[in-house]
């Protein structure tokens, strides 16, 4: 499956495309927890478990504003209220591309094939609407990732490299959209750019 080839409109930016922060080492993600969470893996620089529970699924997103839908800028719930920043190494990233499937079937797999492949590969990839400034759907559409089994031992003990609080950024952002400072509000928000992954095929 080519994902990335299908497009939004008829000039421009693929429905299905990867943006994010990233650099020649790696790519950030985002992820939301609560306080006892975050500030225990902000001490260690990673997640660790107890209270991360290792055994469960964690999804990354390397869209900040998808982000900001998904926790309400970090003031929908108590669980989602602090917004980590996890910077992972790229060779983490393209791991976790190269071992993934849907989180459904495609049109053209059947059940049975798809629950063979869901069975060997430890990550499964969803693609939700992307998100403007003010959190509104997009044509377009932002990765979400979820960890599994190997790969979150992979992510907690290998591909993290650094992990900053942008709880901050965020409810500054919040606060300008409430004020109607539009410009200001994006000017403060990560600018994301196109990622060419090793493979398209997810």
């Amino acid at each position: 499956m080519k994902m990335l080839n299908q497009l939004a409109n008829s000039n421009t930016t693929p429905i299905r495309q990867i943006r994010g922060l990233y650099d020649a080492n790696t790519i950030r993600v985002y992820q939301a927890y609560s306080d006892v969470i975050a500030d225990a893996a902000l001490h260690h620089g990673t997640f660790v478990s107890p209270p991360f529970k290792m055994e469960r699924m964690t999804w990354i997103k390397p869209s900040f504003l998808w982000m900001m839908y998904r926790s309400g800028w970090g003031l929908k719930d108590t669980r989602q209220s602090r917004i980590l920043a996890i910077d992972i190494s790229r060779d983490g990233f393209e791991w976790a591309l190269a071992h993934s499937c849907l989180s459904h079937p495609e049109d053209s797999m059947s059940e049975e094939e798809w629950l063979k492949l869901k069975k060997k590969t430890p990550v499964r990839i969803q693609w939700d609407p992307d998100r403007d400034i003010h959190l509104k759907a997009q044509i377009s559409r932002a990765i979400q990732i979820g960890l599994s089994g190997k790969a979150v031992e992979l992510y907690v003990n290998e591909w993290i490299q650094n992990i900053s609080d942008v709880t901050p950024l965020a409810h500054d952002i919040h606060e300008l959209l409430l004020k109607g400072e539009i410009e200001k509000a994006k000017e403060l928000t990560p600018i994301e750019k196109p990622y060419n992954a090793a493979t398209s095929d997810f």
